[in-house]
């Protein structure tokens, strides 16, 4: 695939660490120009470090200021659109979540994607092509991954991406998403209620296959950017070691 991505621009959030990380790195080697937003200045001085040709860009997604901003310093089309940021919530079920943490999961892991697919595809549009990949999760096809607020918005990105797919697909505009089972990222997975470590506990210890690495889903997310998947559009890509077959 080296060269699939040359004289591409592609924007990459949650690149700071974990699969956005390991994404912005793959698109960089296979010849993008790889704008990285990460709300972690810190993490991002380190991946630029590494990464010479890279394009940091400290964002918060829930802001629509910081989205236009980060849309705007790729100074022209967008290319493509990796959509990796996203929090957990404590595994809270629905008797016990607080409407903060609701609407902080809710605003992290689907409307910031909203925002950043609205401010990139009017330029999709007048190119004519362009490609979106959002990451779900495991979580977006079963109930037994997450607590209430994970869960309902993984099955929420599965949702705004068929529907980006189908109302674009005749503009030439792709959207896909892949959805991971267990990652090794620094992304928080702790229970905080006592009753979901006991209900979903013994569950996930009995059928999770393991914890993938970063690069493992970032090659899945690369291709479903790239023209060899130019006849995928609105398939959600399950990229969890065969846990949804079981």
């Amino acid at each position: 695939m080296a060269g699939d991505f040359d004289g591409r621009t592609v924007i990459v959030t949650g690149a700071g660490s974990g699969i956005g990380r390991a994404t912005a790195t793959s698109l960089l080697q296979l010849g993008a120009r790889v704008l990285a937003a990460d709300v972690s200045a810190e993490r991002l001085q380190e991946l630029a470090a590494e990464q010479a040709t890279l394009t940091p860009v400290t964002c918060d997604v829930t802001s629509q200021v910081q989205v236009d901003a980060l849309v705007g310093a790729a100074g022209g089309r967008v290319d493509g659109l990796v959509n990796v940021v996203g929090i957990m919530d404590g595994f809270l079920p629905a008797a016990e979540v607080d409407d903060q943490t609701w609407h902080r999961v809710l605003d992290v892991n689907l409307t910031s994607m909203m925002r950043l697919t609205r401010a990139v595809l009017p330029g999709m549009l007048k190119a004519g092509s362009g490609a979106i990949v959002n990451v779900s999760s495991e979580a977006s096809i079963r109930g037994g991954c997450a607590g209430l607020a994970y869960t309902a918005s993984k099955h929420a990105v599965n949702g705004l991406t068929r529907s980006v797919a189908t109302t674009y697909r005749a503009q030439g505009i792709r959207c896909n998403a892949v959805a991971p089972g267990g990652v090794r990222t620094n992304v928080d997975g702790s229970f905080r209620s006592a009753h979901a470590g006991a209900v979903l506990g013994p569950l996930l210890a009995a059928t999770l296959p393991g914890l993938a690495e970063p690069e493992s889903v970032a090659e899945a997310i690369a291709f479903l950017l790239s023209d060899r998947a130019r006849n995928v559009n609105g398939a959600i890509l399950m990229c969890d070691g065969g846990w949804s077959a079981a």
